[in-house]
């Protein structure tokens, strides 16, 4: 199924500029809670889910061979909040599935 879905997430997709967007508006609270810098940064998956807003999940490639899952949420625009990191999992890999966490 392509695109999200009410209750669940969307299968994996391709990542779009404006999932790159999100994910990078939340760089920084990663980067702050793991107590690092990322000089790399790029979103390579994602699956959204619709809610009151949108939840998603981000693979993001953070070293060459090394990537961290991400859970972002995008509240609804009227509410004018700034994109959420909500979890986030480290030391995963290039082929790690994207799983709910």
């Amino acid at each position: 199924m392509w695109g999200p879905q009410a209750g669940g997430f969307s299968d994996p997709q391709a990542v779009t500029a404006e999932i790159q967007a999100i994910a990078d508006q939340v760089k920084s609270q990663l980067e702050e809670k793991e107590n690092k810098k990322f000089p790399v940064f790029k979103a390579v998956e994602f699956r959204s889910q619709v809610v009151a807003g949108m939840n998603y999940l981000i693979k993001v490639q953070v070293d060459e061979d090394d990537f961290v899952h991400i859970q972002v949420f995008e509240s609804l625009p009227h509410e004018n909040k700034p994109v959420a990191l909500t979890s986030y999992q480290t030391n995963k890999g290039r082929h790690d599935e994207l799983t709910i966490f």
